[in-house]
């Protein structure tokens, strides 16, 4: 059966193309009746009639997409879901938008792969920027004429939208805990320590924190790898292997903080009577490890909330000035810290 046209609408309700066109595409300028519509909407229903969105979006030049992009800087990793800040992250955004009447297109970038192609490739009414780092793409992007809201990136650029949060605070509210509890020899353990990325910031607060305690910083102390559950079962193992001789962790990430847990039961140890435990995002998963996680609370939901809304006011608004959004954390304390005598 031939899919049927808006002409074929148009034919069993009794009107024009146009008028069809008008009352599915919700026109506010043009004043239908009640009657015309209802008219329209039954013959769009019998004829099971789908509007072709590629020839909507040539006409109106709006394409209701907004594209997300996250980097892969991790070389041959998988697209980040195994990470739940990135489902969680993604949900948010996708909800958003769908309320607001907007779909979102994903992609991730190899290394090495441009941002400003895959923005190219796609014809997209906004794009969401996750973890992108400074650098020469940034300049081509600003040619891109299209609303861009970086999330996670540290960019103080007046061509872009940007939403974050105080990352080095978060490192140093996490080390200071497990100071306050008596701890003086905490490992770290993170992803990649990139620059101007967030897992450089969190660093950069568990050295602030440990040198505002007198502490010393451990080269053979500091972990850094990938932002998954096996790297931190990894960690855990090698830090058993060397004598455990940290009695606490900060982990910049919840779901390397879960595996660095699972690791330590699977050498024999235990979380947190020998080693406390603190790690990043406060993710859903956080409450239901065991033990419990403390961790940095932050609003994730909130982060896609946000870059969605942003992206809507400046298609809105093409006077809408470009803003710095950093939302609040907060230290949740659970059961993976215990008190060192």
């Amino acid at each position: 059966m031939n899919k049927a046209s808006i002409k074929d609408v148009a034919k069993l309700a009794g009107v024009s193309a146009t008028t069809v066109s008008y009352v599915l595409n919700n026109k506010p300028s043009q004043t239908i009746s009640k009657k015309t519509k209802d008219k329209v909407f039954k013959a769009a229903k019998t004829l099971n009639y789908i509007p072709n969105l590629n020839a909507r979006s040539l006409a109106s030049k709006k394409t209701n997409l907004i594209g997300v992009v996250i980097p892969q800087t991790e070389p041959g990793k998988e697209f980040m879901f195994s990470n739940p800040f990135y489902g969680e992250l993604l949900s948010s955004i996708e909800y958003t938008a769908r309320l607001n009447g907007f779909h979102i297109l994903i992609s991730g970038t190899a290394e090495n792969q441009s941002y400003i192609n895959i923005a190219k490739n796609r014809v997209m009414d906004g794009i969401i920027f996750v973890g992108l780092f400074p650098g020469e793409e940034l300049e081509t992007l600003k040619g891109y004429n299209v609303p861009k809201v970086l999330v996670d990136s540290y960019v103080n650029d007046d061509a872009f939208h940007t939403i974050g949060i105080d990352d080095e605070l978060g490192g140093q509210l996490a080390t200071e805990y497990l100071i306050k509890n008596g701890h003086k020899d905490i490992a770290f353990v993170s992803g990649a320590l990139i620059d101007n990325g967030v897992n450089s910031m969190r660093y950069s607060g568990y050295c602030k924190a440990m040198e505002n305690a007198g502490l010393k910083i451990k080269k053979e102390a500091v972990y850094t790898g990938s932002v998954d559950f096996d790297y931190g079962i990894s960690v855990a193992q090698e830090m058993c292997k060397k004598g455990c001789k940290e009695t606490a962790a900060f982990i910049t990430a919840d779901v390397l903080a879960i595996g660095l847990i699972k690791g330590f039961y699977q050498m024999g140890k235990s979380v947190p009577e020998d080693i406390s435990v603190v790690g990043f995002d406060n993710v859903y998963l956080s409450q239901m490890s065991y033990p419990s996680l403390t961790t940095i609370r932050q609003d994730i939901s909130q982060k896609g909330r946000e870059a969605v809304a942003l992206i809507i006011e400046s298609l809105k608004n093409k006077d809408f000035e470009n803003k710095n959004i950093t939302l609040p954390i907060s230290l949740v304390t659970r059961d993976s810290v215990i008190r060192k005598e």
